[in-house]
C-alpha cells in the first residue's frame, strides 16, 4: 500500500488503496489575537485553498502523475473502479510519496469500514471480497486502541463544533478585546514633587469583519485615561519648560477621559498575488501598515515606553485617513507606501473646504523598503509631512525637537531600522532617525534638523515560551540646529540658544511575563538621563507596572 493521505475541507484521503475518509481537524487555538498587531488576520492557508477544491477521481487516467508503469498502479485503478474512494488534488496530481502516522493510518482504515458497511447495507456485497474483508479485520485489530482514540477525538470536535456554532459572535466578524493598565511612578529631584503612584488604562474593543475570508474590516473603539509622567523640566526656560514627551507610554497617554470612540476604522483587502491595499477613515500611522522592524513594537506587549517601541519618526502626529498598500516584490524584497491627510484645528480629511480634504490640508507620504533574507531583515523609510500646527512633532524627545510655533512646517524624515536575530532566544536591533524641517511662517523662516537613534537587545522566550525581556538605549528626538535666531525663538528657545543644550539619554529595561494565553505582566524600569536634553535639569526614573489583558 502507498502511504499518502490528503486534507481536503473535512475530509482525509488515505491512498493506502482503500477510500476517502473524514478528517481529524487540526487543534488550533480558538482565541487568535487580532489586535495586538495590526498587521494581523491572517488569510487561509495556501494548503486550505488547494484541498477546499479536491474533487473525486473516477478514473486513474485524471491522475497526471500516476503511470500505468507505477507499481501501485493496478491498486489505484482497482479503488477507484470497485469502490470509488480515490480523491485527487485541484491540478489533477496525487502526490503518493509522502508517509503517513498510524494515526492517519487509522481515520483511512475507519472510514475503509464504514465504507464497506455501506455497500453491505445498499446490497451491493458482491463488489467486497473476501479477501478486503479479511485484510480490513486483521487492520481493524491491530489499530483497535488508534481507532478507540480517533473517534473520541472525532467525538470532541463535534462537541466543539457544536458549542462554537452556538456561542458565536458572528458568522462573519470576530470581537477583540484588549485591556491595558499602567501603574507607574516618576522619581527624581524634580519629578518627585509633581508626581505620584497612578493607575491609569486603556480598553479597546475590535470588530474584525471578513467577507471573502482574506480582506478585514476593523472597526475599533477606544476608552483611555493615561496621562504621561510629568518629568518637570525646568530648561530649558518659557513655554519649552515642564512636561515633555520623554515618558510617554502610549500615544494616546493625554487624550480622552475614559469616554469611548471611534479610533480606527480600516478595511484591508489584497489584489493578486502581491498587492494589498489598506483604506483608512481614522486615526492611522505609518507602523500600522508596514512592519517598523523592532521586536518590542506591540504597544501593549513590547516595550513600556512609547519611543522604545519604535523609530518615532513611523508616527507623525494628526493622521486621520488615507490610503496606503504592501507590495510583495520578491520573497524577501517588499515595498509599503502611504498617503494620509492630517487633522488639524483648520480642517482635516473630511472637512471639505480649500484648506482641509485629503489634498489640501496637512498630509504625510512615506514609504518603506524592507530587505529580509533569512534572520536579518533592514529597513529604508522615507516621509515628507506637511502640518499647519504640528510641526514635525512624533510624541517622542525634546519639546524643542518638535519644531512648533513658527507657522507651517514641510518636514523630510529618513529611517534605517535592523534587526537580527542571533538565536532563536537573542535579537540584536536599532534604529536611526533624522528630520529636516522647513518653517514657512512670515519673519521665522527656516531650517531645523532633528536626530534619533536606539540600540535595543531582545529575549525572547526568556523564562519560558511567550515571555520577552528587553533592553533599549538611545536618544529621544533632539534638536540639533536651526538655520536662523529667529526660528530659535519662534519654537521658544533662549535668546542665543540654536538648538537643544545638551544630549539626554534614554535607558530601559522590561521583562514581560506571559501568565496565560489572555494575561501578561510586564514590570519595567526607564531612565533618562537629561530630560528635556538639557543637563541642568535632574534625572528622572520611572517604574512601571503594565497589565495586559487580550482575547
Amino acid at each position: 500500500m502507498t502511504k499518502r493521505f490528503w486534507k481536503c475541507l473535512g475530509t482525509t484521503v488515505l491512498a493506502s488503496g482503500l477510500l476517502t475518509i473524514p478528517a481529524v481537524a487540526e487543534d488550533r487555538s480558538l482565541n487568535d489575537r487580532a489586535i495586538g498587531s495590526d498587521l494581523d488576520l491572517a488569510p487561509l492557508e495556501a494548503e486550505s485553498e488547494d484541498v477546499a477544491t479536491m474533487d473525486q477521481v473516477t478514473s486513474v487516467s485524471q491522475l497526471t502523475d500516476v503511470r500505468p508503469t507505477d507499481w501501485a498502479f493496478q491498486a489505484l485503478q482497482s479503488l477507484v473502479e470497485r469502490y470509488g474512494c480515490i480523491v485527487g488534488y485541484p491540478d489533477r496530481t496525487y502526490r503518493g510519496n509522502r508517509a503517513l502516522t498510524r494515526y492517519e493510518f487509522a481515520a483511512g482504515l475507519n472510514a475503509c469500514i464504514d465504507r464497506v458497511n455501506e455497500l453491505i447495507a445498499a446490497a451491493t456485497a458482491d463488489l467486497v471480497k473476501k479477501e478486503d474483508l479479511a485484510t480490513l479485520q486483521r487492520l481493524q485489530e491491530e489499530f483497535r486502541v488508534e481507532l478507540v482514540t480517533l473517534r473520541g477525538r472525532v467525538d470532541a470536535l463535534e462537541a466543539r463544533t457544536t458549542t462554537l456554532e452556538k456561542q458565536q459572535f458572528s458568522t462573519t466578524t470576530k470581537l477583540g478585546v484588549e485591556l491595558v493598565t499602567y501603574l507607574a511612578d516618576a522619581f527624581g529631584d524634580s519629578a518627585d514633587p509633581v508626581n505620584t503612584a497612578s493607575l491609569g488604562y486603556r480598553l479597546r474593543l475590535d470588530f474584525d469583519t471578513s467577507f471573502t475570508g482574506k480582506d478585514r474590516l476593523r472597526t475599533r473603539f477606544q476608552a483611555t485615561n493615561l496621562r504621561r509622567l510629568n518629568a518637570n523640566s525646568a530648561f530649558p526656560e518659557g513655554p519649552l519648560s515642564g512636561a515633555t514627551d520623554e515618558t510617554r507610554f502610549l500615544a494616546t497617554s493625554v487624550s480622552q477621559d475614559g469616554d469611548f470612540r471611534l479610533n480606527r476604522l480600516q478595511y484591508r483587502f489584497p489584489v493578486g498575488e502581491r498587492l494589498t491595499l489598506y483604506l483608512d477613515a481614522n486615526t492611522i500611522d505609518p507602523s500600522i501598515v508596514t512592519d517598523p522592524i523592532t521586536p518590542f513594537n506591540d504597544q501593549v506587549l513590547g516595550s513600556p515606553s512609547n519611543f522604545a517601541q519604535i523609530n518615532p519618526i513611523f508616527f507623525p502626529v494628526g493622521n486621520r485617513a488615507g490610503v496606503a498598500a504592501n507590495v510583495a516584490i520578491a520573497p524577501s524584497l517588499s515595498l509599503d507606501f502611504g498617503y494620509y491627510g492630517e487633522d488639524t484645528t483648520t480642517g482635516g480629511p473630511n472637512f471639505p473646504d480649500n484648506k482641509s480634504g485629503i489634498f489640501n490640508g496637512g498630509y504625510s507620504a512615506w514609504s518603506h523598503l524592507i530587505f529580509s533574507p533569512g534572520s536579518f531583515k533592514i529597513g529604508l523609510f522615507y516621509a515628507n509631512t506637511y502640518s499647519v500646527v504640528n510641526g514635525v512633532d512624533t510624541l517622542a524627545g525634546s519639546n524643542a525637537s518638535k519644531v512648533i510655533g513658527a507657522g507651517p512646517v514641510n518636514g523630510s524624515s529618513f529611517g534605517v531600522q535592523t534587526n537580527f536575530r542571533i538565536t532563536n532566544g537573542l535579537e540584536l536591533g536599532g534604529w536611526v532617525g533624522y528630520t529636516t524641517a522647513r518653517a514657512l511662517g512670515n519673519g521665522t523662516k527656516g531650517d531645523a534638523d532633528v536626530w534619533n537613534f536606539a540600540v535595543n537587545v531582545a529575549f525572547p522566550d526568556l523564562g519560558k515560551k511567550g515571555n520577552l525581556g528587553g533592553l533599549v538605549f538611545g536618544m529621544q528626538p533632539k534638536l540639533t540646529g536651526t538655520s536662523s535666531a529667529a526660528l530659535a525663538r519662534a519654537i521658544g528657545l533662549p535668546v542665543g540658544q540654536r538648538s537643544d543644550r545638551d544630549t539626554g539619554f534614554h535607558v530601559e529595561a522590561f521583562y514581560r511575563y506571559q501568565l496565560t494565553d489572555y494575561l501578561a505582566i510586564t514590570p519595567g524600569v526607564i531612565w533618562l538621563t537629561a530630560p528635556n536634553h538639557d543637563d541642568r535639569n535632574s534625572d528622572v526614573v520611572i517604574g512601571v507596572i503594565r497589565t495586559t489583558f487580550a482575547f
